[in-house]
């Protein structure tokens, strides 16, 4: 039955690190972000991330979302900054239309480092994207 599943090529859907300012604390903080480039909607996605390297492992988390309308984003999660110290992976499962999607996403030990900053598609902010 697995072999009847077709999963396709994930496009314009994109993991982001951004670096920015909470507005309670006014602590400066990494925020993992799901960004949608498409000119339509996803829907029914599913979010796992966990963090590991050879010593450590981190929980895994998991997270739901209805829809993400196009050309719009959310965010996912705060990580800790000691965890940018291992590699963060995120799987990233949807539909697109009436298609399955599903992508695994990196963000490399690191590599979020304000000095690695850009501006993001669709987002008006700054961060690193996942690989």
């Amino acid at each position: 039955m697995k072999k009847d599943i077709k999963i396709n090529q994930v496009k314009g859907v994109q993991i982001a690190a951004i670096y920015e300012k909470h507005p309670e604390y006014h602590t400066d903080d990494w925020n993992i972000y799901l960004i949608n480039t498409l000119d339509h909607a996803i829907e029914t996605i599913l979010i796992v991330s966990e963090g590991k390297d050879e010593k450590v492992k981190t929980s895994v988390f998991r997270r739901s979302l209805k829809v993400l309308p196009a050309k719009s984003y959310v965010k996912i999660e705060l990580i800790q900054p000691e965890l940018l110290q291992i590699d963060n992976l995120f799987s990233v499962s949807f539909f697109e239309a009436n298609d399955f999607m599903h992508k695994n996403f990196i963000l490399r030990k690191n590599s979020a480092q304000p000095s690695k900053i850009k501006k993001l598609p669709v987002i008006n902010k700054k961060g690193v994207l996942a690989e």
